[in-house]
C-alpha cells in the first residue's frame, strides 16, 4: 500500500519515556523492519485526548502520505473501539475510537472511509486488555505500511458518521470583541486558541504589529497586550497575541509560561477586546 518508498508510520502517544513507546516500534519493525518510524511526540499530557488530537491535527500534514498511530487511550480495555481511518489524502490513522484521531484526518483532507480493527490475525498473537498501543495498534499499522495486509482487510465496515468526535471549540466574534477558549497549552506555556486569522480580522479589521488589545483569561483581571507577529518584535516578557504556525490564535508571554502564570487550562475561557 505504501511501498514506493520506504513506508512512513507516524506515532503519538501519552507513553512518557520509560519504554512503552519503544517497545510498540519494536512491534513494527519486527512486522515491517524498513518502516521509517516519526515520534511525533510521546510526551502528550496523560489522559489528555483534546491534547493528543491538536498534535496530530498540527503535525500530519507535514509528513509524508503513511500509516499514523495515536495513543491516547484512558478507555482501553474498555468496549470502546480500535478503528483505522481513511484519509482524502490517502493516509491511515489508528487508533482508540474516542475523538482522537477525527481532527487529524479533517486536516488531511477528510475522512473517506472507516474500520473497527476486528481481523485478529493482524494483532499479536497474545493481547492484554491495557497495552493495546502494543498489542493491535502497532501491528496493523505495520502490517499496513509493509503492504501485507489493504486497509479493507483489517475489520469491519464503520460509517465515519459513526465514529466518536470531540466537541468543536469556536470562537463568538462580535465587532471588537472575541471570546473563545483555549484548545492546547504547548511546553513553552503558549496558550493555543480556537479562532484564526480570519475571526481575528472580522473582530478587530487588519490589526498592524503593537496593535493594543485587553484580554481576559477565565475569572482573571483584565490584561494590556498587543498583537506582534512574532516574538522578536516585543520585550522580553512582553505579552502577545499572535497567529501561530497552524493558523490559529494563541497568546504568550516572550521567554516565559503564560498558561502557569494565569492558571490556564485547556477548555478555560478567553475574552479579547479592543483596548
Amino acid at each position: 500500500m505504501f511501498r514506493s518508498d520506504r513506508p512512513v508510520i507516524g506515532f503519538v502517544t501519552d507513553f512518557g519515556l520509560d519504554g512503552a513507546a519503544a517497545t510498540c516500534r519494536g512491534v513494527m519493525l519486527r512486522i515491517c523492519r524498513d518502516a521509517q518510524i516519526v515520534d511525533i511526540s510521546h510526551t502528550v499530557r496523560k489522559y489528555a485526548i483534546r491534547d493528543g488530537a491538536f498534535i496530530l491535527r498540527a503535525s500530519l500534514p507535514f509528513m509524508p502520505v503513511g500509516v499514523h498511530v495515536g495513543v491516547v487511550d484512558p478507555g482501553v480495555g474498555t468496549n470502546r473501539r480500535p478503528v483505522a481511518i481513511q484519509a482524502s489524502r490517502g493516509d491511515v490513522l489508528i487508533g482508540p475510537d474516542n475523538g482522537l484521531l477525527l481532527p487529524a484526518a479533517d486536516a488531511l483532507g477528510g475522512a473517506t472511509a472507516a474500520r473497527e480493527l476486528t481481523n485478529r490475525d493482524l494483532w499479536l498473537p497474545s493481547t492484554t486488555s491495557t497495552f493495546h498501543g502494543r498489542d493491535i495498534f502497532a501491528p496493523v499499522a505495520a502490517h499496513l505500511a509493509a503492504g501485507d495486509s489493504t486497509f479493507d482487510a483489517i475489520g469491519t465496515e464503520l460509517k465515519v458518521d459513526a465514529l466518536i468526535r470531540l466537541p468543536i471549540a469556536e470562537a463568538r466574534v462580535t465587532p471588537g470583541r472575541i471570546e473563545t477558549e483555549v484548545t492546547y497549552v504547548d511546553s513553552f506555556g503558549n496558550m493555543r486558541l480556537a479562532g484564526g486569522r480570519a475571526e481575528l480580522a472580522a473582530a478587530f479589521g487588519d490589526l498592524p504589529d503593537g496593535a493594543p488589545l485587553r484580554v481576559s483569561v477565565g475569572s482573571r483581571s483584565v490584561e494590556d497586550l498587543a498583537f506582534a507577529r512574532s516574538f522578536g518584535q516585543v520585550a522580553i516578557g512582553a505579552t502577545i497575541l499572535y497567529v501561530d504556525s497552524s493558523g490559529d490564535l494563541a497568546l504568550a508571554d516572550n521567554q516565559g509560561d503564560i498558561a502557569a502564570r494565569v492558571g490556564a487550562v485547556v477548555g478555560g475561557s478567553v475574552e479579547m477586546k479592543s483596548a
